[in-house]
């Protein structure tokens, strides 16, 4: 490949061929379907303290220990799939964040049976339109906004935890409520058309 077949991406996924695949094909894509929102908030709320490529590491360890973010199925887990959590090694073993997840399952079903999509909840914080943003520099990209600070405290006034404002506002990059990529990025402009259609 030539230089001048070079992609000019953001500076965040550098050369690793995994955050490099997320970044192209995932990162700032719209997203409306309720389990995958779901499956992303929980991951973002198991990233705390960590790097993002962590959790892409495990991600389909993750997937596999959770029944591929069934909420019905979390939402049942009890002290014994607690345990067998805390002991896989495949994952990230925290026993707040665990326990997080399956509060969050029971949290979301019971949103679902009175009334309230999982969808509908994250995205009315955007007025159910993604924001296209036209950052010229990483420097410029927000680490929160006053979006997720009040997405942030409706999701905690319902019970959700790990959900603070800069783990939304990176929830809300990673499901395209916001475009990110810089405006250098091929990326940016492909996401605009995407929405725009």
């Amino acid at each position: 490949m030539t230089e001048s077949n070079v992609k000019c991406r953001c500076h965040w996924p550098g050369t690793d061929a995994i955050y490099c695949a997320y970044h192209d094909e995932e990162w700032g894509v719209p997203e409306y379907d309720s389990r995958a929102l779901w499956e992303k908030l929980v991951l973002d709320g198991f990233q705390a303290g960590l790097s993002w490529i962590t959790i892409l590491r495990k991600r389909e360890a993750l997937r596999t220990a959770f029944c591929n973010f069934d909420l019905d199925k979390v939402a049942r887990f009890d002290e014994v799939d607690v345990a067998r959590l805390m002991n896989d090694s495949g994952i990230i073993r925290s026993n707040a964040k665990i326990r997080a997840a399956i509060d969050s399952a029971k949290i979301t079903l019971d949103l679902r049976e009175k009334g309230l999509d999982f969808t509908d909840l994250i995205w009315a914080a955007q007025d159910h339109r993604p924001v296209m943003n036209h950052f010229d520099d990483k420097a410029q990209v927000p680490a929160e906004t006053e979006a997720s600070r009040q997405l942030s405290k409706l999701l905690k006034s319902k019970g959700y935890k790990f959900c603070g404002p800069v783990i939304v506002y990176a929830f809300m990059q990673a499901v395209g409520m916001v475009n990110d990529h810089i405006v250098t990025c091929f990326r940016h402009s492909e996401i605009k058309e995407l929405v725009e259609r």
